[in-house]
């Protein structure tokens, strides 16, 4: 008895002696630890939901049926995804403290997010080293931060083609735009799109950002353009009066009230670009009756008719479990889907038994070539030889915009209007930011 009693004990002693230095060895992983094929990866995606201005709903609903697809196929690369989400609230205290939400959570990214708020946010998360990865463009700190890894152009570039596109069909044009930090670049960038098209510079309007009344506003764009236009230009061609509002979810309610100020039905063309103004927003205020019928419009993506945005629409349709917040034809569903997009890839590029963490996925990121979107975007690389000389904005590296228009109801393809890089043309626009 007493020898298998000494034996069972050397047994035991070998074997806590031989798990321990497997441990340190890292020779396996122990259920439910950080590292290897079954790590659990944590994300956020932010944006402000209910509140007097711009609301994103879409964005943190497609990242949850994002998470239910992607977990569903057995997790990206063998690692379940949770997705957390946070409303931003619209305020820098709101877009701090989701940003503290995520470094108290461990995520190793931030995804496919929205806030104007990018001095609130991009701090703690620099602090913390977590990237954040495809933001919606609203502020300038998304293209200047080192951790910052923009999918699109952002409202530089769609201003920026906002004033291409006008250029070569206006002789005056008017932007009526937020009274706020971020509204603040934006005649600036609009600028430098009419400028590379001969055009003087636009009247700049300002607004609340939460008015609900901007019948002033409406009457000072139509006296701007009508009377500017009509004396300032030799080219019947460009005699055009031209307005343009980016207001967010207000800029329908701009033009509804711009309608009621064109008492001498003078017409002049108007134009947004992607996010104030969707395919949502023109069904929403009548279709082929809507004041948006005719609208110009710059966006940073292909058409929603797109067969390209299928593969969204069916995981939206499969995993989005009814929440009609979830719309494939918005803007900010379309950008959080293209951000995960980069993060499945990123995280495909580790290897199967690496553990993950948020210094990793940002060095990856700034080393990584060519990462695709299903041809949604150009690929796209943040290595510091794909930085731009773009004054205050060096971190776009996608500068293309597409150009639509509402016709009959619907958001189509300019006719006449090619894909275009504004890259270029912010290279030479003064600095906004």
């Amino acid at each position: 008895m007493t020898d298998w009693r000494h034996t069972a004990t050397l047994s035991r002693t070998f074997l806590a002696t031989a798990i321990g230095a497997c441990l340190v060895a890292g020779c396996g992983v122990v259920p439910g630890g950080p590292g290897g094929s079954g790590q659990t990866l944590t994300v956020m995606t932010f944006a402000p939901e209910d509140t007097k201005a711009t609301n994103m709903p879409g964005m943190p609903g497609m990242a949850k049926a994002y998470e239910r697809w992607v977990n569903s196929k057995g997790g990206i690369n063998g690692r379940k995804l949770r997705v957390l989400t946070c409303n931003e609230k619209n305020t820098p205290s709101g877009a701090a403290d989701c940003a503290r939400k995520a470094i108290d959570e461990k995520a190793v990214a931030v995804v496919g997010s929205y806030s104007q708020h990018g001095r609130a946010f991009m701090a703690p998360l620099e602090a913390e080293g977590i990237p954040f990865i495809g933001g919606y463009g609203v502020s300038s700190e998304e293209f200047q931060s080192v951790l910052s890894y923009p999918v699109n152009g952002g409202q530089p570039v769609l201003l920026a083609g906002a004033g291409h596109q006008l250029g070569r069909a206006c002789g005056q044009v008017a932007l009526v735009r937020p009274d706020t930090l971020a509204g603040d670049s934006m005649p600036v960038l609009l600028n430098a799109g009419l400028k590379a098209n001969k055009i003087a510079d636009a009247s700049d309007i300002r607004a609340a950002e939460d008015s609900a009344d901007f019948s002033a506003q409406a009457r000072e764009a139509l006296a701007d353009t009508t009377a500017s236009a009509a004396a300032g230009s030799k080219d019947k061609e460009k005699a055009k009066a031209c307005v343009t509002a980016v207001l967010g979810e207000r800029t329908e309610t701009f033009f509804d009230a711009f309608r009621r100020a064109d008492g001498q039905n003078k017409k002049p063309q108007i134009s947004s670009v992607l996010g104030s103004v969707s395919q949502s927003v023109v069904d929403r205020t009548g279709g082929k009756e809507s004041p948006l019928e005719g609208a110009f419009l710059t966006s940073w993506y292909p058409v929603a008719a797109d067969p390209l945005w299928d593969p969204m629409r069916k995981v939206i349709a499969d995993f989005a479990f009814g929440d009609d917040g979830v719309d494939p034809d918005d803007s900010g569903t379309q950008t959080t889907w293209i951000a995960y997009t980069v993060l499945s890839e990123i995280v495909k590029r580790f290897k199967p038994d690496e553990d993950i963490t948020a210094r990793k996925v940002a060095r990856v990121l700034n080393q990584t070539e060519a990462v695709g979107t299903g041809g949604l975007t150009p690929e796209l690389s943040w290595r510091y030889q794909d930085m731009r000389a773009v004054a205050g904005f060096p971190r776009i590296v996608n500068g293309r915009v597409t150009f639509q228009v509402v016709q009959a109801g619907r958001l189509v393809a300019q006719e006449g209007e090619q894909t275009m890089d504004m890259t270029a043309t912010l290279e030479r626009a003064p600095r906004a930011a």
